[in-house]
């Protein structure tokens, strides 16, 4: 039954990131229910053993969809090997502020922003210092190294 509830948990998030993606090329869900999104991802991270990377962003900034870019780029198969990935829309800084200030992510320092969390919801790390906010200057050598860092895993083969 156990096993059942994973595997069903599993293609629920699964699908709803499909839709997601299917919903527009933008890479925040403007509609998406985060709360739910980010329990979803728990459960898929706990069944695999993975962290919950939580990314707060808007379909307006651009270091927000460099950010997206290079989670989709050449490290994507290390970054999906080690997290579940879930897009968190801020908006104008007036969606899921609940969100970002339970998981002590500072907005007022710039976004793209990430939180990592164990698949037990404890909070591993935070951006608190903007570090993602300049992603454009980055480059996604450097914005994986920074995760790799943020974990204290090899998130990044060979770098």
């Amino acid at each position: 039954m156990r096993s059942l509830l994973s595997f069903l948990a599993s293609t629920a998030l699964i699908a709803s990131l499909c839709s997601v993606s299917r919903a527009a090329e933008l890479p925040y869900d403007e509609h998406a229910n985060a709360s739910e999104q980010i329990r979803q991802a728990l459960q898929a991270a706990q069944a695999a053993h993975k962290d919950v990377l939580l990314v707060f962003g808007a379909n307006w900034c651009p270091d927000c969809r460099v950010l997206d870019s290079a989670l989709h780029g050449k490290s994507a198969t290390s970054i999906s090997d080690r997290f579940v990935v879930v897009k968190v829309d801020v908006g104008n800084f007036d969606k899921n502020l609940d969100l970002a200030k339970r998981y002590e992510v500072p907005l007022r320092k710039g976004i793209p922003a990430a939180a990592v969390l164990s698949s037990d919801d404890t909070l591993l790390y935070v951006t608190k210092a903007g570090e993602l906010a300049d992603a454009h200057r980055m480059g996604e050598p450097a914005i994986v190294d920074l995760l790799s860092r943020a974990v204290g895993h090899d998130t990044a083969a060979g770098h």
